[in-house]
């Protein structure tokens, strides 16, 4: 458990640096045709986490790639983290990998195990910083974690 809550904190961090010290308006900027932005992501992660640890229905996941305009860039950001530390005190009372993991909010039939769902936390949220990397390359030449 150690070892892949440690990959998937290491993850997080690098999305949180990728979007800290963008100013508005290119942090909600599209960098790319799809409308893929940094702080989108930032958002869509978070709610990532609340449905696969916390058990949130999440209705509609093409929305949550887009930050609403009364949500601040820091607003963003701290729900992200609170949510984060929220989910690692859910992995925390969970810590036999094979026991199935919470329920993630709407999805029928039984949970996954516990290993699953932080196998695909840590793909998903690696798969997403590389995307935070790039738009941050493109928006003001920042690379590295």
């Amino acid at each position: 458990m150690d070892v892949l809550l440690g990959f998937l904190d290491y993850l997080r961090a690098s999305v949180i640096a990728k979007a800290e010290g963008v100013p508005e308006p290119q942090i909600r900027a599209p960098g790319v045709p799809s409308g893929t932005n940094l702080l989108g992501l930032v958002k869509h992660l978070t709610n990532v986490e609340r449905h696969w640890l916390l058990g949130q229905r999440v209705p509609d996941w093409a929305a949550t790639f887009h930050a609403e305009p009364a949500e601040s860039v820091d607003d963003v950001l701290r729900a992200y983290r609170e949510t984060s530390a929220r989910a690692n005190e859910v992995l925390a009372a969970h810590p036999d990998l094979a026991a199935a993991g919470p329920c993630p909010g709407g999805r029928p039939g039984p949970a996954p195990s516990l290993r699953w769902t932080l196998t695909h936390l840590i793909e998903e949220t690696g798969r997403h910083a590389g995307h935070a990397d790039i738009l941050r390359e493109l928006i003001d030449g920042a690379t590295g974690r």
